[in-house]
This record gives C-alpha cells, structure tokens and sequence, in this order.
C-alpha cells in the first residue's frame, strides 16, 4: 500500500477537527443561502450563492465521511467515497472564480471579452473540468480495486494529468485580469454590480492564489514518487491535508462571503454582448456573434 495524503483517519485527531471545520462550512452554507434568498427576493437571481452554498455541502459531507471512516478504518468503499469528495468539491471555487475573472475582461475588454472564440474556449475549459474530474474518480476507484501493475500505472497517469489541468485552470484568472488592464483601455469600458473594480479584481487575485496553492499542493504531492505507507513523506502527514485543503478552502470562503460578492460581481440577467452589462448599446465586432448566440449561451455561466 502507498501512502496517502492525510493517511489513514483515526478518533484523534480527526474526529475533533473535522467536526470543528463542518461547523464553520454550517455556518458558511447557511449564510450563502440566506444571501441567495434575500437577493432573490429582491429580484436579483446572483447562482454564485448557491454554487457556494452547494461546495459547503459538500464538504460537510467530505468530512462526514472522514469521522465515519475513522470509526470504520478497514471499509474500503468509505475510503473510496471520502476521496472522491475531498477531490470533487473546491472545483466549484475554481470555477467561480474564472467566471469572475471572465466578467472583469469582458467590462474592461469588451471587444475581446465577448468575442465568440473566447466565448469556445471558456467552454472548452470548464467541459475540461468536468471530464478532469471524471477520469480522477475513475481512476481512484479503479486504483483501490486493481491489482494489475499496468492498470495502476495508468490510473496514476490520468491522475497527474487530471491535477496538471486543474493547476493550469486555476492560473487562468491571472491571466485574464493581466489582459483586461495591460491591454489599452478600451473606450467602451463598462462596469457592473457595486464597488469599485479594483476591489473586484484584488477578490479574484486573492482566490486566485488560494486556489493555486491547493491546486499545485494536490498535484506536487501526486507527482512526487509514491512511497509506502510505513514510510510516508512529510506531506502525507494530517497537518498538511488539512492546511492545504480545508483550512485554505475556509480562508476563501471567509473573502468570498463578507465582501458580499452577489453586490460586487452582479450583472444583469441575459447579459451576452457588449453594453447589456452597464445597459447600453455598444457597436463593437463581436455584437453580430452576441446576437447569433442569444439565449443558448449557458447561462449558468454568463448569465448570473
């Protein structure tokens, strides 16, 4: 058996920790829902809450799991499941946070935010996402019930290229603001939602990092050669699995939730050209592609 990352859960200390951080994803859930709510009522439909409420979710349910697993050490199907969750969770943080980034270009850049290939490509990232965290479950699962060396190997390989992916996705927001304000400026620049934009942008940045350190975390540890369970290196130790997780995943939750980003990220409902985000009529290259598009664009995506 090789070692693992948090290593096997026992009563003490993971049953304490767990059970203080689900009090603060409890918290953090069920103050994203009355957020959610109360801008509903308003009529604002801001979905980023209820993405946040959801990620909270699931990560009480990871850590449920943990508790279950600690009283339970020889179930080899908890096992399975509490390490789905602990990779499937935090991808909805780093989805969040390249919409975001997404809707910073597209005010600052319109012509380049809204343009149709970056609009491909977005998609094409975020189906990434998707098909990344499918071949990490599948491989995982395939990994604890195989024995086959080939078959090992090649689920160790999907998993480096899955977390390689992630590291690079989360590194695209960086990007993104790098060309909304290195760019020259564009004379139709727009804004949106409340407050100013730089605060918007030091937000995403912030996460940004947040989201690369876990990321580069998950994916430096499973490219590092695997070593056996009597002699785990110093990040397969508990310290570390819950620093680089659970407590870096809490910090941006503690960003996120405060600074109220249903106000500083809200944009008009059926945003998808230039000028639908300050309600103006902007004449740019990329409105004929806008129009074309109309209401298939996702608007899970766009139009939150």
């Amino acid at each position: 058996m090789t070692a693992g990352v948090g290593g096997l859960p026992t009563v003490i200390p993971d049953i304490p920790v767990s059970s203080v951080l689900i009090l603060l994803y409890v918290g953090f859930a069920a103050a994203n829902m009355a957020i959610f709510q109360i801008d509903l009522r308003s009529g604002r439909k801001f979905l980023p809450s209820v993405f946040l409420f959801a990620f909270c979710m699931a990560r009480i349910t990871t850590l449920v799991l943990r508790i279950v697993w600690a009283t339970r050490q020889t179930n080899v199907r908890l096992s399975v499941a509490a390490n789905v969750f602990v990779n499937a969770g935090i991808l909805i943080v780093y989805v969040i946070n390249l919409i975001f980034a997404q809707r910073i270009l597209r005010a600052k850049q319109p012509a380049l935010g809204w343009h149709m290939i970056l609009r491909i490509i977005y998609r094409v990232l975020y189906a990434g996402v998707a098909c990344a965290l499918i071949m990490v479950i599948t491989a995982l699962v395939l990994s604890v019930y195989s024995l086959d060396s080939y078959t090992l190997q090649a689920c160790r390989d999907i998993q480096l290229a899955a977390g390689t992916y992630l590291v690079v996705f989360t590194t695209l927001p960086v990007f993104i603001l790098a060309a909304a304000y290195f760019l020259p400026r564009s004379p139709d620049e727009e804004t949106f939602g409340e407050g100013r934009m730089m605060t918007k942008t030091i937000v995403v940045l912030a996460i940004a990092c947040l989201a690369m350190l876990n990321s580069g975390f998950r994916a430096g540890t499973a490219w590092m050669p695997p070593r056996p369970n009597t002699h785990p290196a110093w990040y397969h130790g508990k310290a570390p699995f819950y620093v680089f997780n659970f407590t870096v995943e809490i910090i941006m939750l503690c960003i996120l939730t405060p600074v109220r980003i249903d106000k500083l990220f809200h944009i008009p409902n059926g945003s998808k050209k230039p000028g639908d985000y300050s309600g103006r009529t902007v004449s740019v290259g990329s409105d004929r592609d806008g129009e074309k598009e109309g209401k298939s664009e996702d608007t899970t995506l766009n139009n939150v």
